[in-house]
C-alpha cells in the first residue's frame, strides 16, 4: 500500500529543481509537476507491481484499460452520458429556481481546458483508485470489503478538510457517494475502466466548463443546495449532488448486490 505514496513523494523530491530553472512557477504549478511526474512513474512502474504482488500476467486487461475499442468507446459514452445527466439535473434545479443564469459563452481555451479535465483527472484518478487501489484492497479485505473501503480512501485523500465544520461533512459524505458509484459504474462494464473515466472526467470537466462561462451561479445560492466553496461551489458536497449520486446508486443496486456479494 505504500506503492503509490512512495511515487508521489519521489514526483514531489524530482520536481523541486523545477522551481530553480522555471521561477516565475507558483507553488501550485510546481506541485502539480510533482504530481504529473508520479504518474508518469506510476504508469512506467504499475505493470511491474502487478504482475509482483498480484501475479497478474495481464495488467493493463486486468485493469480494465487495455479492451476492445467498441467496447470502451461503448463504456466511456456511458459514463459521460450519465455525468451529463447528473450535471443536467443540478443546472435544472439552479435555473428554474433562479439560483443561476445561463450565459452560453465558452471560449476555446475553457473548452480546452475542460477536455483536458475530462481526459486527465477522469484516466489518472480512475487508474489509481477503481483501478489499483480496489485491486489492492481486494486482495488485502476481501471484496465484499473492499468497495466501501476503496470509496473512503477516495473521499479522504481529497481537500474536503479545507472546509469549516458542517460543510466539510457534507463534501465528504458526497466523496464516498461518488467513489461508490465510479466502482459501480466499473462492475457494471463488467471490469472496463473506461466507463468510470467517462463518469468521473465528465462531471469535472462539465462542471468547470459550467461555471467558466456557460452558467453564473447566484453569491446567495446556499451552501446546502449547491455545495460549500463558493464561488466555485463543489456541487457533490450539497444536497442536489446528494440526490443525483443516490439515485444512480440505486439503478446500480443490483451491481452493489454482486460486489457486496460476490460469487464464488
Amino acid at each position: 500500500m505504500l506503492y503509490v505514496p512512495l511515487l508521489y513523494g519521489v514526483g514531489w523530491l524530482v520536481s523541486r529543481p523545477l522551481g530553480l530553472l522555471f521561477q516565475s512557477w507558483r507553488p501550485d504549478q510546481l506541485n502539480l509537476a510533482g504530481v504529473v511526474i508520479a504518474l508518469l512513474l506510476l504508469l512506467a512502474t504499475l505493470p511491474w507491481r502487478l504482475r509482483q504482488a498480484w501475479a497478474c500476467p495481464s495488467p493493463w486487461r486486468t485493469l480494465g484499460v487495455v479492451v476492445a475499442p467498441a467496447r470502451g468507446v461503448k463504456a466511456f459514452g456511458r459514463g459521460l452520458l450519465k455525468a451529463l445527466a447528473l450535471l443536467g439535473w443540478v443546472l435544472m434545479v439552479l435555473l428554474v429556481s433562479g439560483q443561476a443564469r445561463w450565459l452560453g459563452g465558452l471560449g476555446v481555451s475553457q473548452l480546452l481546458n475542460a477536455l483536458a479535465l475530462l481526459l486527465g483527472v477522469g484516466f489518472a484518478e480512475e487508474l489509481l483508485f477503481r483501478g489499483w487501489l480496489w485491486g489492492e484492497l481486494e486482495l488485502l479485505a476481501g471484496k465484499r470489503r473492499a468497495i466501501g473501503l476503496q470509496a473512503a480512501v477516495f473521499a479522504l485523500l481529497h481537500p474536503w478538510y479545507r472546509l469549516p465544520g458542517l460543510e466539510a461533512i457534507a463534501l465528504l459524505i458526497g466523496l464516498v457517494l461518488l467513489g461508490l458509484a465510479l466502482a459501480l459504474q466499473r462492475r457494471a462494464d463488467g471490469g472496463v475502466l473506461w466507463g468510470a473515466v467517462g463518469l468521473h472526467g465528465g462531471l469535472v470537466g462539465g462542471w468547470f466548463a459550467l461555471q467558466h462561462g456557460l452558467l453564473q451561479i447566484s453569491a446567495t445560492t446556499p451552501a446546502w443546495l449547491i455545495g460549500a466553496g463558493s464561488p466555485s461551489p463543489n456541487p457533490i458536497g450539497g444536497w442536489l449532488g446528494w440526490l443525483g449520486l443516490a439515485a444512480l446508486l440505486l439503478l446500480r443496486r443490483r451491481w452493489w448486490a454482486t460486489a457486496v456479494n460476490p460469487q464464488p
